[in-house]
């Protein structure tokens, strides 16, 4: 069982209930009622990092448990690892300001870009392996 990729997807779940907080605190400091997610720019700001985090779980997840079963539980952590990573920089940057998100995100683009690499590679690796 890869026990590391197994902790790093929990605290990335973690992660992305930390945004929904977020959003709730800021509808109470904004008065933007649900489901109204618009009105106020820091609200809005802090919507997008909530949803902008749920888009790319479905592009981390699968790859980082597709690498953890081709290549390894370590790589496929540390990538995860580095996904949190510019998920929190980009939280940071963006609840600041919007321009101040891309840092952030170029992070966690390129780890995610890197495990769904690195998954393709291992599924390609164990397909040539079958014939």
């Amino acid at each position: 069982m890869p026990h590391l990729t197994a902790f790093v997807t929990l605290l990335a779940i973690l992660l992305y209930f930390y945004t929904g907080i977020l959003v709730g605190q800021a509808r109470g400091k904004t008065g933007i009622k649900a489901p109204a997610t618009t009105g106020n720019p820091d609200f809005e700001r802090v919507f997008r990092i909530q949803m902008n985090t749920l888009e790319w779980m479905p592009i981390l997840l699968p790859a980082m448990w597709l690498v953890a079963y081709y290549i390894g539980d370590i790589w496929a952590a540390a990538g995860g690892v580095v996904w949190i990573i510019g998920r929190v920089m980009y939280i940071q940057g963006y609840s600041a300001a919007a321009n101040k998100r891309g840092p952030g995100f170029g992070v966690q683009a390129l780890a995610a870009v890197a495990l769904w690499g690195a998954a393709l590679i291992g599924v390609i690796a164990a397909l040539l392996k079958m014939n």
